[in-house]
């Protein structure tokens, strides 16, 4: 809710404005206290009591001017007002990114005409990319990825000839990409997860693959080639000439300068046959290759190596042949063959999709699906399914989840409508009595689990802290995201296993809200991480997925297992563990070796072992809200990332 003085602030500092000449410090405040009154109340230092802005949380001045506002996961909400931020003539960084910013960027930002770096990502911003931004000479870096920004990708980016980086990935522009040409400094970019169609403009298609992701209708360099363009070109500086009419090619010329030369130029008949023969055999090589490894696809492995990932259920040909197609988020592992008879595929079932998610697949689709299992988790097993048409998804077979027909498809429609980059996002769901299916974006580098618990032979990546801190950071936005739609909403089965990685430094949360869908709850499932206060996995409050964070975030410190002493499993029962040992004694006793040995942010190291532990405090209250946890994170991956 806005501030009710909110009104009279803006009154008194519009008057200000209009009467006051003076582009000083005292102008930089006044514009500062009515930003923080129309969005970010929670900035109590912001006060006026304190007359020179300058000490204030996110603010950095130059020359007595405000040059500097950096606010990432601040707790900003609400609109962007207009008239306020247009008036820090002087400011050359803008960083709101990781809030919960609305509405459109205001036109007045164009007066700040200094501004060299916007970052804008991770909000819920709106509207087309204002022409404000287009004024802005000095702008080298701009993101707005992760919002909302709709309508055409503006040609006014070629005016911003000092534009080094470019993000707008995640959003909902469309149409054609315009060429570049006059954004010669242009590094960085990425517009992935667009509308756009049509094909990558001859100034872009030097930019890695990745910066197209999500858009079939795009096509050409780097993407796949348009329809009807050439597969290949010829080597530079040859140009082949096609014979015309009456025009062929002449045999060549015989050596020795008898003319065409019969005895040269024709084949033998030994040889044609020989030839063909050849070929022959060549084909039915080929034929049985293809034979063979055909069945080989659709056969079960009999390598250890190739088989499910430990505690993956034992698949039977055809138990799981009914995926819907095109998700991700989950990895796989076996392959399936025929459908079940559970999966119908009559006209009255069919996938049912939700959100943005594209309607490029089908019910038959998934069905023809190759499906490799990835593991058994607690709501049921997950399959990496394979499309014919090439795109990957990832599948969740429920378990234990028998609600009735209206309340399950309420419930995974609001699991749908949650969009958040930090959440693998539900693309589509199967419903009937006997099954029911969820199918998922599919999330290829695996879990944080397998990264940290997996095999640690001489090719084993060290996991750096700086690349933890992302990852954790990573997973508090995503769930801060789940505690921001509604009082009472939860993740409720926050574990290792659950944090996919999308990046070095990034990751995504997995399984939010399948803890509702359960109808026979088990407190057994996921114990290690579960606050003592839970008796009912479906009634998780949001200071128990704090709690549950909190002993992901030790598990990511020490590389140790969580450990469910009730059920006498192996590991160690982190909360307890790490608060018996003193703390001049973590370096050499609690955090994981592989930090140690790299000798670096150690003092960063503490502070985040400090925050799992306010976030394990037995007591719900003595926890920290989760928005409180994630700018404290940010904190700390900003010290270590230098961003």
């Amino acid at each position: 809710m806005a501030s009710p003085h909110l009104p009279l602030l803006l009154s008194l500092f519009l008057l200000f404005s209009l009467y006051s000449n003076a582009d000083d410090l005292t102008s930089d405040r006044a514009a500062l206290l009515a930003f923080r009154s129309a969005v970010a109340p929670r900035l109590t230092d912001w006060n006026s009591s304190n007359s020179s802005p300058c000490s204030w949380k996110g603010i950095r001045c130059s020359s007595n001017r405000v040059t500097d506002i950096r606010l990432p996961a601040s707790g900003l909400y609400g609109e962007l007002p207009s008239g306020v931020l247009g008036n820090l003539t002087a400011l050359r960084v803008l960083s709101l990114r990781h809030n919960f910013l609305t509405g459109t960027i205001p036109s007045d930002l164009a007066r700040c005409t200094q501004l060299t770096m916007i970052n804008l990502d991770s909000n819920g911003l709106s509207g087309v990319i204002p022409s404000a931004i287009f004024s802005l000479p000095l702008l080298t870096s701009l993101t707005l990825s992760n919002n909302n920004f709709s309508g055409p990708f503006p040609a006014d980016f070629n005016n911003m000839t000092q534009l080094n980086t470019l993000y707008l990935q995640y959003n909902q522009l469309s149409g054609e990409i315009p060429d570049l040409n006059n954004l010669t400094n242009l590094n960085n970019f990425n517009v992935s997860y667009n509308n756009f169609n049509g094909s990558v403009p001859a100034s872009l298609r030097n930019m890695p693959e990745d910066s197209f992701l999500g858009m079939l209708q795009l096509c050409g360099q780097p993407r796949p080639p348009c329809a009807g363009a050439p597969s290949s070109a010829p080597a530079p500086g040859i140009v082949p000439s096609a014979p015309t009419p009456g025009n062929t090619p002449s045999a060549p010329v015989n050596p020795s300068g008898g003319g065409s030369g019969s005895s040269s130029s024709k084949l033998s008949g030994g040889a044609i046959a020989g030839i063909a023969v050849g070929s022959v055999v060549g084909a039915l090589i080929i034929l049985a290759l293809l034979v063979f490894f055909c069945g080989k696809r659709n056969a079960w492995p009999k390598d250890p190596a190739t088989k499910p990932m430990v505690g993956a259920p034992a698949m039977r040909p055809g138990e799981m042949a009914g995926l819907p197609k095109r998700s991700s988020a989950y990895p796989i592992g076996e392959p399936v063959a025929s459908v079940p008879a559970s999966v119908s595929t009559s006209s009255s079932k069919k996938l049912s999709f939700v959100g943005n998610a594209s309607r490029v697949y089908d019910l038959e689709d998934l069905l023809r699906a190759s499906a490799e299992v990835l593991g058994k988790g607690t709501f049921g097993t997950t399959y990496k399914a394979i499309l014919e048409t090439g795109p990957v998804v990832a599948v969740k077979r429920l378990k234990d989840a028998n609600l009735p027909e209206k309340e399950f498809r309420d419930k995974v429609s609001e699991i749908g409508a949650m969009n958040n980059p930090y959440l693998v996002p539900l693309q589509a769901y199967y419903y009937s009595r006997d099954e029911k299916l969820l199918v998922y974006e599919y999330v290829s580098m695996g879990s944080l689990s397998s990264l940290l618990h997996g095999h640690r032979g001489s090719d084993h990546m060290a996991l750096s802290f700086e690349a933890r801190a992302g990852i954790a950071l990573s997973a508090a936005r995503g769930i801060e995201y789940i505690h921001s739609t509604g009082p009472r909403a939860s993740h409720g089965n926050i574990k290792s296993s659950n944090v996919l990685l999308s990046g070095l430094n990034e990751a995504r949360i997995a399984d939010q809200g399948l803890a509702q869908l359960v109808t026979t709850p088990s407190l057994n499932r996921s114990a290690r991480y579960r606050a003592p206060e839970v008796t009912d996995i479906r009634k998780i409050s949001q200071k128990a997925d704090v709690y549950s964070f909190g002993v992901l975030l030790m598990e990511l410190l020490t590389g140790r297992t969580p450990s469910n002493a009730v059920n006498n499993e192996e590991g160690v029962d982190l909360p307890r563990w790490v608060q018996s040992v003193p703390r001049d004694e973590w370096k050499t006793k609690v955090f994981d070796l592989e930090l140690v040995k790299q000798q670096t942010a150690e003092q960063e190291m503490v502070l985040l072992l400090q925050l799992a532990i306010d976030c394990t405090a037995q007591h719900p209250d003595s926890r920290p809200m989760m928005y409180e946890v994630a700018s404290r994170i940010d904190e700390i991956f900003l010290s270590v990332s230098g961003q």
